[in-house]
């Protein structure tokens, strides 16, 4: 590893204060980093934009949250460049690593003594009548939904071109196993190891008691067409990313082809993230 990118969560101070730590402890070994623009207002060092840096460098830090982390996967997987996600608060699903592991972590990268997780990535294409109005990649789902003050929408749903049923629902989450632990868990998907490849499709509140999440093939195209009208249904990517869709709008999702890289944690496994995160195995209230 002779170049590493920093990308940064803005506006966070104890994030420039990392910054300003990294680049010195890469000095000192004569390891060339670059930082983003926004971040360089900050600190004055060599900057890259996010495209020009993810063709530059050997890998990548990511200093914030898994927020900070899905918006650099999506450009970061036109490379399969490792990434290290250091969660600049509490443990994260994608960002693993604390500030406390963080520098012998990094001592192990450059002697090349670490592992990595592959990830699949979704990519959705919008469709509004014959003309494609956007294509995204996600590294965690794709969301339709209804807006605050709209009734329950209708959602057609087929996959690999056989009809599977139309969700009436609040509505819809297509996720990747990384993705499972996100929005879709709240709505009451399952739980999917980040390892496997297969996509989770989870209605969201759905009016039939029936309706419930299913996991389709890593290989599955996922078809949704909006047959509600009158109502603000929103799509949304990871979270992040989104805009108004209009009647009959149709969402294409499929594997993507890319994948992301993500460093793993020497001494914590997904088990014991789960469990933190999930508060699994503490004190237990029963009423015997």
């Amino acid at each position: 590893m002779k170049r590493i990118g920093i990308i940064t969560k803005q506006n966070k101070p104890e994030a420039i204060k990392v910054v300003k730590e990294l680049i010195a402890w890469f000095k000192d070994r004569q390891v060339e980093c670059f930082i983003e623009p926004e971040t360089e207002k900050f600190v004055p060092h060599p900057s890259l934009d996010r495209e020009e840096m993810l063709i530059s460098v050997d890998m990548v830090v990511v200093l914030g949250g898994d927020g900070t982390l899905l918006a650099a996967a999506r450009t970061i997987q036109k490379r399969h460049i490792p990434i290290l996600g250091v969660n600049l608060g509490g443990l994260g699903f994608l960002t693993e690593i604390t500030l406390d592991e963080l520098y012998p972590m990094l001592a192990n990268i450059l002697r090349g003594d670490y592992k990595t997780d592959e990830r699949m990535l979704l990519e959705a294409h919008v469709w509004r009548e014959e003309s494609v109005i956007g294509e995204f990649t996600v590294l965690n789902d794709v969301v339709i939904n209804k807006g605050a003050l709209a009734r329950i929408i209708e959602l057609e749903t087929s996959v690999d071109g056989e009809y599977l049923t139309t969700f009436r629902a609040d509505g819809l989450i297509i996720s990747t196993p990384t993705g499972s632990t996100g929005y879709s868990l709240s709505a009451g998907g399952p739980i999917v190891y980040p390892s496997l490849q297969s996509i989770i499709i989870t209605p969201i509140c759905p009016h039939t008691l029936t309706n419930r999440p299913i996991i389709v093939p890593e290989g599955a195209v996922t078809r949704i067409i909006l047959r509600s009208k009158g109502e603000e249904v929103f799509l949304t990517l990871d979270g992040q990313v989104g805009f108004k869709m209009e009647l009959n709008d149709r969402v294409e999702v499929k594997k993507a082809e890319g994948f992301i890289s993500l460093i793993k944690s020497p001494s914590r496994g997904y088990s014991e993230v789960l469990r933190t995160k999930l508060m699994w195995g503490g004190d237990i209230v029963t009423n015997r």
